[in-house]
């Protein structure tokens, strides 16, 4: 989710949902200690809980990174060894570290060793033709017995040699079953299954064997969809998407008025009203209006009157 899930993304959720667990994109534990702090780690403070997904393959690189991630106050280092864009590779972090579960291991124990907050891990199935029954075990065991308990599943092969990070979310086959196995055999293990999920029905039959449910792009391009999570699966009063719509407004407004520019803050709005009335004009009017010099809240408000004049309709 590079690039997707900056920090405007996850104030939206927050405001669509309470109870969910939110991450970052993947930073670099080198652009953490070399790079801008308050850009890469900044994140508002709505925002909580939000795990800090955070890549790299050098042990005290990643704790020296986790160190000042706590100091900024995130609730979980998330290690990343699922990504396979072409950056992560030459950098030898993400998916590639699934040849390399001892020295995962080694990461998750400096990890646990430089913070206190939890220290989980986010993984494939395996990458290019290693056997993934035993290239998932043999990455979470390792790491387990380095002290992780909470292991995120994408439960598809990357294929690092020969495919785009595009083609690596959709063609590659996804192995649910495999990752319920896992989970049967390791009962003491809390595991995520992620993946090729679409909507909340999709994740509730996957509860019935896992843990958790870890969703992307779907939340991404229908955030709408997170307004009945905490009903759901939580037992919280259902969210109201024109509250948590105002919510965001008043977020937009005040960032606006500290300097921010609109169209960045809008960017995860666009496939909130997927589906319904009005959600074309809603698009095309943010798409167009939000990118122009000195755009003000005017141009969120004239957008959303496109979706409620034609509910009321």
């Amino acid at each position: 989710m590079m690039d997707w899930t900056d920090s405007p993304c996850r104030v939206l959720h927050r405001c669509l949902t309470q109870r969910a667990l939110l991450y970052t994109e993947m930073v670099t534990a080198e652009a953490v200690l070399h790079g801008d702090r308050a850009r890469l780690l900044g994140f508002d403070a709505s925002e909580h809980p939000v795990a800090l997904q955070l890549g790299g393959s050098e042990p005290a690189r990643l704790a020296a990174a986790a160190r000042i991630a706590q100091d900024f106050g995130y609730d979980e280092i998330n290690l990343n060894v699922g990504c396979p864009s072409d950056r992560v590779q030459s950098g030898r972090f993400g998916a590639c570290l699934m040849r390399e579960p001892q020295l995962v291991a080694d990461c998750v124990a400096a990890l646990r060793a430089a913070v206190s907050i939890p220290v989980t891990v986010k993984c494939r199935i395996g990458v290019d033709d290693q056997d993934p029954e035993q290239s998932l075990r043999a990455l979470i065991d390792t790491s387990a017995a380095a002290g992780a308990t909470v292991f995120a599943v994408h439960a598809r092969k990357a294929w690092l040699d020969g495919l785009s990070p595009k083609e690596n979310r959709d063609v590659p086959p996804l192995d649910y079953d495999l990752v319920y196995r896992v989970k049967r055999e390791r009962p003491d293990l809390t595991i995520l299954i992620n993946g090729g999920i679409a909507d909340l029905d999709q994740a509730s039959a996957h509860l019935a064997h896992v843990d958790g449910v870890m969703l992307g792009r779907a939340a991404y391009q229908n955030p709408a969809l997170l307004a009945d999570v905490d009903a759901r699966f939580f037992g919280a009063a259902p969210a109201q998407l024109d509250a948590a719509v105002d919510r965001y407004r008043d977020h937009v407004a005040r960032r606006l008025g500290e300097g921010a520019r609109l169209h960045p803050l809008i960017k995860p709005m666009l496939g909130l009203f997927n589906g319904r009335p009005g959600a074309r004009l809603f698009r095309r009017h943010l798409s167009e209006h939000s990118v122009r010099d000195g755009a003000t809240i005017a141009v969120l408000d004239q957008a959303l009157d496109f979706v409620r004049a034609r509910r009321a309709a």
